[in-house]
């Protein structure tokens, strides 16, 4: 039946209006004017300026069924909160079923537009079209990004209206669709909190909080946005391993449509009856949750006030407060960087920018009784894990002065060093994990307190075996490197899962998801943040690079670390203050602190690490 591309209509210049004063830009078609510079056309899918905000036009008099989904297609990447010009594009039956909020379906380059002749003539009041692209991503409804591939295409049917004889849309696509680059302008990235449910509670220490990044509008009122996406709880995905302390099904109070901080930089937040019934401590978790979120937004909020039904407060509480609360990965400032020197022992040097000597840490791993392959360092930096030279055995201890080194606490039996222990990785537990790349047995392991018999883990989905293993500041959330059979590697994020019901404890690791999508064969990776991590790999096409990547697979904004070649492992502590540290094969040890370029650190060292 065949289709007959529309590219020609799609990229046809309209009549845009802009109003350079009020920083707007008023969209028609798939034409844009930005409110500076010269007159131009700009295509739906190019990157604009983030402080330019766009508004839609609606459909022209007598508009041709092209120009109407044109139209539409532009009202959606506009900054309209209720998307009311893109429904001036559909019919009213349509409009009523239409749900925006259901998804982001996120393509390449944008949607392109195919007539399908056997969808109605233009001539009999019945046209049809389909939208046609490369997927990038999907946001659902709770607003979680999900990296997607492959073909994009989605039906749209017009009709003429009988009495107005105007095109309309009756078949809208799913929600909303639009090009990476509008994406890029019209959504951010926020972390929302809440706290880690399967770690081990300690009496009198702070709770652990998790991030749980989601997107939203950049331009339409995100504060409100985030605090109702708070309110809403957390994602599926990290559902089953965190805890929201606010009630189930609380909300905002009635009426209440926008929140903005005051001048002395408070955010004071109304809510319902079903939050309004909490104790004090509670409402302090739930101050905190918001506060760690809204401090991810913006630095413009330094305290939360949250008031009841009534109008009453229920609770303020301020940065100091929220830190006796919770803690977050990101704050865990290491007091050492750790790495190995050429003697193979494990020593340290100061964590922050300045470059200094590498003493050996107190203990036997410092004294050079075993030589390590890599090493890992409890978060406490108490104790310590080493990889013998030859990967084949596992050894843990102490560090303090005398303290003994014992026998493995885990044996290989690999054949050769690539088949057998992966780095080490302590959790914020204190459990220890390693991965056995035995082809006849390829396991990943975690034992507790760094002792006794491991535990293996299961990890359905997993398509190959496990080549590298870090454990997230809070525990829940662990990152992998995983090899498959066609040699390439990739990083995937799963969450992990504890039953103790039984005499020992089952562990899972579940919902792997891809961290660096466009990477096929990842070399190294580290945490970088609270849900951010670095990697460094090959991309499509063999071009090597180091980058950012959030655990959702979506890319945080902020420049990339510069090119270093030869990266063979890296080391970035969850606080950003902290420079990045590299093993490269050309340089040694270099150092990146913020704002500077790769500096040398050690010539002959390998495997840095920050704690964890």
């Amino acid at each position: 039946m065949g289709a007959e591309r529309e590219g020609g209509a799609r990229r046809r210049p309209m009549r845009a209006v802009a109003y350079a004063a009020c920083g707007t830009v008023l969209l028609a078609g798939c034409a844009s004017m930005p409110d500076s510079g010269d007159l131009r056309d700009v295509e739906s899918t190019q990157r604009q300026d983030a402080e330019v905000r766009v508004f839609a036009m609606p459909p022209r008099e007598d508009a041709p069924p092209a120009e109407i989904v044109q139209g539409f297609l532009e009202a959606l990447t506009s900054d309209d909160p209720t998307y009311a010009t893109a429904r001036q594009y559909l019919t009213a039956a349509a409009s009523r079923q239409w749900d925006p909020e259901e998804s982001t379906t996120v393509l390449a380059n944008g949607p392109d537009i195919r007539t399908e002749r056997s969808a109605g003539r233009e001539d009999a009041g019945d046209y049809g079209v389909t939208l046609t692209g490369s997927k990038v991503a999907r946001v659902d409804r709770q607003q979680s990004y999900a990296p997607l591939e492959g073909h994009y295409g989605q039906a749209v049917h017009l009709t003429r209206d009988k009495k107005t004889e105007q095109w309309r849309i009756d078949a809208p696509p799913q929600g909303v669709v639009m090009g990476q680059s509008d994406f890029q302008r019209n959504y951010m990235s926020v972390n929302k909190y809440y706290f880690a449910s399967n770690t081990r509670a300690v009496a009198g220490t702070p709770a652990t909080a998790v991030a749980d990044p989601v997107f939203v509008r950049r331009r339409v009122d995100a504060m409100t946005q985030t605090v109702r996406s708070v309110l809403a709880g957390p994602t599926h995905w990290l559902r089953p391993v965190v805890r929201s302390s606010f009630p189930t099904g609380a909300a905002l109070r009635k009426g209440v449509t926008a929140l903005s901080p005051d001048d002395q930089n408070r955010l004071t937040v109304p809510l319902d009856v079903k939050a309004s019934r909490v104790g004090g401590a509670r409402c302090s978790e739930m101050a905190t949750q918001l506060l760690f979120t809204l401090q991810n937004l913006t630095p413009t909020v330094d305290a939360v006030t949250l008031q009841g039904a009534d109008g009453q407060t229920l609770c303020a509480l301020g940065e100091d407060q929220a830190r006796a609360v919770a803690a977050r990965g990101s704050e865990k400032r290491p007091e050492y960087l750790y790495l190995l020197d050429d003697k193979r022992r494990l020593v340290r040097m100061s964590g922050g920018s300045a470059v200094t000597g590498a003493e050996p840490v107190p203990g036997a791993l410092g004294e050079g009784a075993q030589k390590l392959s890599s090493a890992a360092v409890s978060w406490d930096e108490r104790t310590a894990a080493g990889i013998g030279f030859d990967k084949k055995s596992l050894f843990v201890g102490s560090l303090v002065s005398g303290g003994p080194l014992g026998d493995p606490v885990l044996t290989s039996r690999g054949a050769t060093e690539d088949d057998r222990l992966t780095a080490p990785s302590w959790d914020a537990r204190g459990d220890l994990w390693v991965a056995d790349r035995d082809p006849s047995r390829p396991r990943l392991l975690v034992l507790e307190q760094g002792a006794g018999r491991p535990v293996e883990v299961t990890v359905p989905g997993l398509d190959g075996r496990v080549d590298a293993v870090r454990v997230a500041a809070d525990g829940v959330r662990i990152a992998l490197v995983v090899q498959h059979e066609d040699g390439n590697s990739s990083l995937v994020v799963g969450r992990i899962e504890r039953d103790t019901s039984g005499d020992r404890p089952a562990v899972s690791v579940l919902e792997l998801r891809p961290a660096a999508p466009e990477l096929e064969d990842v070399t190294a990776m580290s945490w970088a943040g609270d849900s951010r991590l670095v990697v460094a790999g090959q991309e499509q096409g063999g071009v090597q690079t180091m980058r950012y990547v959030q655990v959702d697979g979506s890319t945080p904004e902020g420049p990339t670390p510069a090119a270093l070649t030869g990266v063979r492992s890296i080391a970035a502590s969850e606080d950003d203050r902290l420079p990045l540290v590299a093993y490269s094969s050309a340089d040694g040890i270099v150092r990146l602190p913020a704002g500077a370029q790769w500096q040398k650190v050690l010539k002959e060292g390998a495997a840095p690490v920050y704690p964890g």
